[in-house]
């Protein structure tokens, strides 16, 4: 089992590479492997939804990632409902997805002076040893351990038998069970669902920023919740005041309880982090291998564990033993990675797409929506600002608009940069975050 886990991990990473981080991680990563039996793959996930959008959209290229890995092709199979009659490697696959993940529980995270506060913040939930931290917002880089959390949480109190009941979401996933209960006329039942719960984990809450409507339900969702002492926990990439797309009123909810940070891990850390993640897979690391990759790969708990567990596929699939030589190879992709990415025209459009909550399809369409137009306008002044190119060329590039439109587009852009700081300091923030990627 474990051999397959780690030949469904580079599966996963080749799909990443093909796939922008906000389309991974929503449909992507969380996926399970179950069993492999010769060119036959059985893969799980935790909704139909999630089951049917991956079916639709993504099952050609997980087979593709799958045959590249392996060398031969194979046929894949997606549940979302456990098994009936379950093999051993099967009945740990079900723990581990009934109980969230089995590596992801507190025993199995590293605490360092990076996140020790955020650890205690979430031990301290999870063993309902106090009711102050509510909301619990824990924030921080991708690839730290956020999620990690999330699933410790939900992990310890289940294990306590109280017979809560917990519900794990992510911030896009809410969005879309809110649009699919629309369209379906489901939306009492959707109600139902969420404002019963007893504890409510959100994964990546920014992603709500800019979606009004989904706002409008998370709004009454919280306060329904808080009202009635429920705990609330949420992950973000960072804190509410800088969730420039988010409504002031849930801005100030997510403030009443206990913000709690999680930066990069120290040295120390990761070396420590490198080791668990061996033991957990049974793989001797020697020393000199983990301080070669601790000292290269240093912001990402992510990466870490990744690299680890390609030393472990090296070893199961062709017989090489951890070495300096094997993590050069292992890593080498990850540190590529990890490299400047060259700012062009389509990552600026995906930064602003993401801020504001519409497509990279509607901004440069001719759709126009006062967001889609502000959207567009943003986009085509950040072009200009950091890429220098021309007005007609940046023209050519919004769907062939002409060098006037994009003059004007420029000009409201730093006019209502000098008339709104709040806009101005959300523009700001898209400029910083594609200049420090």
């Amino acid at each position: 089992m474990e051999s397959f886990v780690d030949v469904f991990d580079l599966a996963k990473e080749i799909c990443h590479k093909q796939l922008t981080d906000v389309a991974f991680n929503l449909w992507i990563r969380d996926i399970e492997p179950i069993q492999m039996d010769g060119s036959r793959v059985c893969l799980y996930v935790h909704s139909e939804f999630k089951k049917n959008i991956i079916e639709e959209k993504y099952l050609g290229m997980i087979r593709k990632a799958l045959a590249e890995v392996m060398g031969f092709e194979v046929e894949v199979t997606i549940l979302c409902d456990p098994p009936s009659v379950l093999s051993p490697a099967e009945k740990k696959a079900e723990a581990a997805m009934s109980n969230g993940d089995y590596e992801f529980t507190f025993a199995n995270f590293i605490v360092g002076s990076s996140n020790k506060f955020a650890h205690a913040a979430a031990l301290a939930v999870a063993t309902n040893t106090t009711s102050s931290y509510n909301p619990l917002f824990i924030y921080g880089g991708s690839g730290l351990g956020k999620t990690h959390l999330l699933c410790a949480i939900r992990e310890e109190i289940s294990s306590q038998g109280r017979g809560a009941n917990i519900l794990y979401v992510k911030g896009e996933e809410f969005t879309n069970e809110l649009i699919n209960a629309i369209q379906n006329e489901t939306t009492n039942q959707f109600h139902d669902k969420y404002r019963s719960a007893d504890v409510l984990l959100v994964d990546d809450i920014q992603f709500i920023g800019g979606k009004e409507s989904t706002q409008e339900e998370f709004f009454h969702t919280f306060n329904a919740l808080y009202q009635d002492g429920k705990q609330i926990v949420l992950t973000s990439d960072r804190p509410p005041k800088e969730i420039k797309t988010l409504e002031d009123r849930l801005r100030t909810r997510f403030e009443w309880g206990l913000l709690a940070d999680i930066q990069p891990p120290d040295f120390e850390t990761r070396i420590a982090i490198i080791r668990r993640k061996a033991e957990l897979l049974g793989l001797q690391i020697p020393d000199e291998v983990s301080e070669y990759i601790a000292n290269r790969l240093k912001n990402n708990i992510r990466q870490l564990e990744g690299a680890v567990k390609k030393l472990n596929a090296y070893k199961q699939l062709a017989g090489s033993p951890p070495s300096i030589l094997i993590a050069q190879n292992a890593i080498r992709d990850i540190l590529n990675d990890n490299q400047p990415i060259p700012i062009t025209v389509e990552r600026i459009i995906s930064e602003v797409s993401r801020t504001y909550g519409v497509s990279p399809a509607d901004i440069r369409s001719s759709k126009r929506s006062a967001q889609v137009s502000t959207a567009r306008q943003i986009s085509m002044y950040i072009v200009r600002e950091i890429t220098q190119m021309s007005m007609s060329t940046i023209g050519e590039e919004f769907g062939g608009r002409d060098h006037s439109t994009v003059v004007y587009a420029i000009q409201q852009v730093e006019k209502n940069m000098k008339q709104d700081s709040r806009f101005k300091e959300t523009v700001e923030d898209i400029i910083k975050n594609i200049r420090d990627r």
